[in-house]
């Protein structure tokens, strides 16, 4: 593949609501500018996009692919982004380094969720749009439907560019509004196109739509707008510049026509791609000094490239995808990582498309490569010069909403299992690691549990690394509810020597605001100060088994009143054990109750789901604490719900509110758990370890 100068290379992300067509539109624009000589099928799990086995197992993009092509002297980075919110860091990292979002949908369903999504995570990144209204060859597709669906949502700045001739089994062709030129798909595999009269039942809607088109490309230009009000004659080159400046700055969302996978209406969305997208411009960077510094897409200028993704391959090592901002990044070179402060030797380069690896000797400004095996650089970081260094702001992920326990299946597993998991996260950086001090489980946290299944079975496939899945277990506590005194424990034993006396008093009582304290009130040195120390260790360890259910105990003030000592026979460990004692005989007469964690919700939900919401929320056992509204028709829940009753809630907010519903999650404080589920807490604990036995 030649080398590219900055104006003719276009990096475009394509995104949608799950099944809306990018892959098949990814396929098609590589089939028609010959970089593949086969059209692959999503069915057939054949694209060139989708070739991880995961991804042909299931059907579904579950990574960006890269795939470049070349059309007109220009080369065309295509970013081909999941589709589904499990997936939203991959989205994240192929909008930060695309200059426009092609967001394509479904022309039978219009605007769906995820097209909302997908169109609120760009215009978050300032990102230009447009939008492709894909599968009109599909039954129910409806041009007209989808449009209104489209300006509806997304306002007055959507105009279609385009309009179709025909719909489903009868789409046979389109009208370019610019031009007032009709076109008829031919027969062949070659996406051409015959020019003909527009049809007569569409002359009108052709004006209609052609004045929209044209004074929303006369708005952004004072000249243009001039000459449109005095009936100046515009040329279409000219329009289609105005199109250029107002796509650039967001002020105009073209819509076009396609049937990806019939190949219609491509050849044309590639045209516009080189004719109206915008190429690659300049970027915000901080300079040694930390000042903001603007970097011009320039190959001569000084070094700033951007990892946003990371493949971890079992037998090539790490593969790190990177955009260069500025300058650029030659084979068998020395760069920093600004992110990191080290030194990272870049060896071969390669241009991937899809899964295949061409080798090239230098990636140019503006332009999208990948090298294998950096030792330190991972997803975010920003690649610069030693002499000049330079940070690229990173890529903003969410933080996970779904967590499960996993266990390995076998010693095999348990010794291979910690360095697959850290190869796994340095794939994708939505997914956490942690584990749990009290229970002793690795808990792994995604976006859902379709993202933690399948990130799971990809370490299995990959790493050869199986493991078990479940619910992590909750961090259930264990206290008392009324005090007691004087409770008597004495410790003694003679087995021919030395023996073993302690004897101690203790008080027991509930302590609301603290963990625990430890108090003495020994009058004439009953129990001498050098094993008072080992009394409140005796304590504490009892505290680390429940009594209830073998749970940690908490919020006890425990003091030791009284106790006597033997001169000889007395020790640190027989009132250590003396104190334990004591402590369990205190706390079964002092009502043992069972403590769960409550968490503190924030539930964010368009208006409309806001019952069904509240419905559930309220068999949850959730306390609602307020509600505040937002923009854009939502509103924030906030409420106080047991973590036991929301360990799906990813899965199950996603359901009630078709996946438009967000929510966030931090622990709030224990409470005590309702009598009758205590019952079945105690009785599964009880089983647990039954089954460990």
């Amino acid at each position: 593949m030649k080398t590219y100068t900055v104006d003719s290379i276009r990096n475009v992300g394509l995104f949608s609501h799950g099944g809306a067509g990018k892959t098949s539109l990814t396929e098609a624009m590589a089939f028609l500018t010959h970089a593949t000589t086969r059209l692959g099928r999503v069915e057939e799990g054949n694209t060139i996009s989708d070739w991880d086995p995961d991804e042909v197992k299931r059907g579904i993009s579950i990574s960006t692919s890269l795939v470049p092509v070349e059309w007109r002297d220009h080369k065309i980075n295509l970013l081909d982004a999941p589709g589904y919110a499990d997936f939203v860091g991959e989205i994240r990292g192929a909008m930060r380094v695309a200059d426009l979002a092609l967001i394509l949908l479904d022309a039978s369903a219009g605007v769906e969720v995820g097209t909302e999504q997908v169109w609120d995570t760009a215009a978050s990144a300032n990102l230009p749009r447009a939008l492709v209204i894909n599968k009109m060859d599909r039954e129910n597709a409806n041009f007209e439907n989808s449009l209104s669906s489209a300006q509806t949502t997304f306002g007055s700045a959507v105009v279609p560019v385009q309009l179709p001739i025909g719909a489903e089994k009868s789409f046979n062709g389109f009208i370019d509004l610019l031009s007032r030129q009709a076109y008829q798909f031919g027969d062949g595999k070659d996406g051409s196109v015959t020019p003909i009269d527009i049809p007569a039942d569409l002359a009108d809607a052709v004006e209609t739509h052609r004045t929209t088109l044209v004074e929303r490309i006369c708005e952004n230009d004072e000249e243009l707008m001039m000459r449109y009000l005095e009936d100046d004659e515009i040329s279409v080159d000219e329009l289609r510049q105005g199109l250029k400046a107002g796509i650039a700055d967001g002020s105009i969302v073209p819509v076009f026509v396609t049937a990806a996978t019939a190949l219609k209406g491509v050849t044309f969305l590639l045209d516009a791609i080189v004719d109206c997208f915008p190429s690659p411009n300049s970027a915000v960077a901080n300079d040694a000094d930390g000042n903001d510094v603007t970097l011009t897409p320039d190959p001569d200028g000084p070094l700033a490239a951007l990892v946003f993704k990371t493949v971890a391959d079992p037998y090539v090592g790490k593969l790190s995808y990177f955009r260069v901002f500025s300058g650029r990044v030659t084979s068998d070179s020395h760069v920093l990582n600004t992110s990191k402060g080290q030194d990272e030797r870049i060896g071969q380069l390669y241009v991937m498309r899809g899964k295949e690896q061409i080798s090239v000797s230098e990636i140019m400004a503006g332009d999208i490569g990948a090298v294998a095996k950096l030792q330190v650089t991972g997803t975010g970081d920003t690649l610069s010069d030693a002499q000049r260094r330079f940070t690229l702001p990173g890529i903003t992920f969410p933080h996970p909403a779904f967590s499960a326990a996993v266990s390995p299946k076998t010693k095999s597993d348990l010794d291979k299992m910690g360095t697959a998991i850290q190869r796994l996260i340095e794939e994708d950086p939505t997914l956490q690691v942690s584990r749990d001090a009290r229970t002793g489980e690795t808990i792994i946290s995604g976006l859902g549990e379709s993202h933690v299944q399948i990130a799971l079975d990809r370490m299995a496939r990959k790493f050869g690394v199986n493991v078990e899945l479940g619910l992590p277990q909750v961090a259930y506590r264990e206290t008392i509810s009324v005090p007691v005194r004087g409770v008597e424990y004495k410790h003694k034993k003679q087995t021919g020597g030395h023996g073993q006396y302690g004897h101690v008093f203790l008080d027991l009582e509930p302590l609301p605001d603290a963990d625990f304290e430890f108090a003495e009130q020994i009058v004439g040195g009953v129990v001498p100060k050098q094993f008072i120390p080992a009394v409140e260790k005796g304590v504490r360890e009892a505290m680390e088994e429940g009594l209830l259910a073998g749970y940690p105990m908490v919020n006890i003030k425990v003091t030791l009143t009284d106790g006597s000592y033997h001169s000889v026979d007395s020790s640190e460990m027989a009132f250590k054990i003396a104190a334990a004692q004591a402590f369990k005989k205190a706390a079964q007469q002092a009502k043992p109750i069972l403590l769960e964690p409550v968490m503190h919700l924030r539930v964010t939900v368009p208006e409309s789901y806001m019952g069904d919401v509240m419905s559930d929320l309220n068999g949850k056992r959730a306390q609602l604490q307020g509600m505040t509204p937002g923009e854009n028709g939502m509103t924030t829940i906030e409420a106080m719900v047991p973590a036991a009753e929301i360990q799906r809630y990813a899965t199950d907010l996603r359901s009630i509110t078709q996946g438009r519903g967000s929510f966030t999650v931090e622990f709030s404080h224990y409470q005590p758990v309702p009598p009758h589920l205590t019952e079945q807490i105690v009785a599964a604990a009880k089983a647990r370890v039954e089954a460990h036995a």
